[in-house]
């Protein structure tokens, strides 16, 4: 499995929050604080009531962020009311689709992202906890950016996943255990340029991203399948499908299905600059497009935008609920009234449309 057996890594305890819960995390990362989501429309999944076995865990997604253009206003600490969600969120998870750093060489693409250091502090500050850079942009700036994005989130504390200076700390999971529930967090990317294909995946002794591509998938199947036997809950982000298609193509869903199978619960996804859907079976979910959060993006389809929520417990997702945004400005701003309604409708109403679920 070159070397990815052992890439479930268990960090140093801290000191137990005052709602009771007991912590793991990485080092230098801090807890979100806790509370309940915020009274929106929204569209609800149940899950058949039970009693849990533990406490119950919101988990809040946002989809693709990078500061450049509009969104750079951002940097200012501004990043739109959707990140209420995140910032009372148990655990907040974004995709950072941009290089942090000042130096390297821009790849020979055509689009090519990169931010100031303080950008992971706005994020941190705003409620995230954790970000994948496994993404098309990650290393737009070269291994020199990459090293100096890994830097950068270590000095400011806000973890990384989903790349590192080898093959093993690229496939090693964010891992947290909240209010007695255990979960591990993977990132990957399934989508690369063709340039990139060779060069941007870590190895056993290269810097890089972790890939789903081609090999590489198996490696994230075993990853998933140990975080398995030792979490609650495992949750993988993934960079995926087709750009500005909102039906998740035969090979998300394929992936996603196997993702699942490994013991992944909880699958979500982005790259499309659109939304895709989301399904729920069992207490599993996946939703396979987030769309653009903190984006330039200035029309519709690639402003609609929103935060999913996911609650979990010990036997995996109990509900999830998922609240609609338009971008403005460059940021996430939350819909509300009738706007909201007619927004989760169209969301809702995406899985059936695409076939699926």
């Amino acid at each position: 499995m070159l070397g990815v057996a052992a890439v479930i890594v268990v960090a140093g305890c801290s000191p137990s929050p005052s709602d009771g819960s007991v912590e793991v995390q990485a080092a230098g990362d801090q807890a979100s604080p806790v509370a309940s989501p915020a009274s929106s429309p929204a569209v609800t999944t149940p899950a058949p009531e039970s009693t849990p076995k533990s406490g119950r865990v919101r988990i809040a997604f946002g989809g693709d962020v990078h500061f450049e253009g509009s969104s750079a206003g951002a940097l200012d600490g501004d990043l739109g009311t959707a990140f209420g969600q995140l910032k009372s969120a148990d655990l907040a998870i974004v995709n950072l689709e941009t290089a942090i750093t000042d130096r390297g060489t821009p790849g020979p693409k055509q689009y090519t992202f990169r931010a100031p250091a303080k950008a992971l502090d706005v994020l941190k500050n705003s409620g995230v906890d954790v970000v994948t850079l496994a993404n098309n942009h990650g290393m737009d700036y070269g291994q020199v950016g990459l090293l100096d994005t890994l830097a950068a989130g270590k000095s400011t504390g806000l973890p990384i996943i989903g790349a590192g200076k080898n093959l093993r700390a690229a496939f090693t999971p964010f891992t947290r255990t909240v209010k007695g529930v255990r979960i591990a967090v993977f990132g990957a990317t399934d989508v690369l340029d063709s340039f990139a294909i060779g060069t941007w995946p870590a190895t056993a002794t290269r810097p890089g991203l972790a890939s789903s591509k081609d090999q590489y998938e198996e490696l994230l199947l075993d990853a998933v399948r140990e975080a398995a036997a030792d979490s609650d809950v495992v949750v993988v982000d993934l960079h995926w499908g087709t750009e500005q298609q909102a039906c998740p193509s035969d090979r998300q869903q394929e992936l996603a299905h196997a993702l699942t199978e490994a013991g992944a619960q909880v699958v979500v996804g982005s790259h499309a600059h659109v939304l895709e859907p989301h399904v729920r079976e069992g207490n599993t979910t996946i939703h396979y497009g987030l769309g653009n959060f903190v984006f330039y993006a200035h029309s519709a389809p690639g402003t609609d935008t929103g935060v999913y929520n996911v609650v979990v417990d010990k036997d995996g997702v109990v509900r999830t609920t998922w609240l609609p945004g338009r971008i403005s400005g460059g940021r996430p701003q939350l819909l509300s009234g009738s706007a909201a309604k007619a927004a989760s409708a169209q969301e809702d109403a995406l899985a059936s449309e695409c076939g699926i679920g």
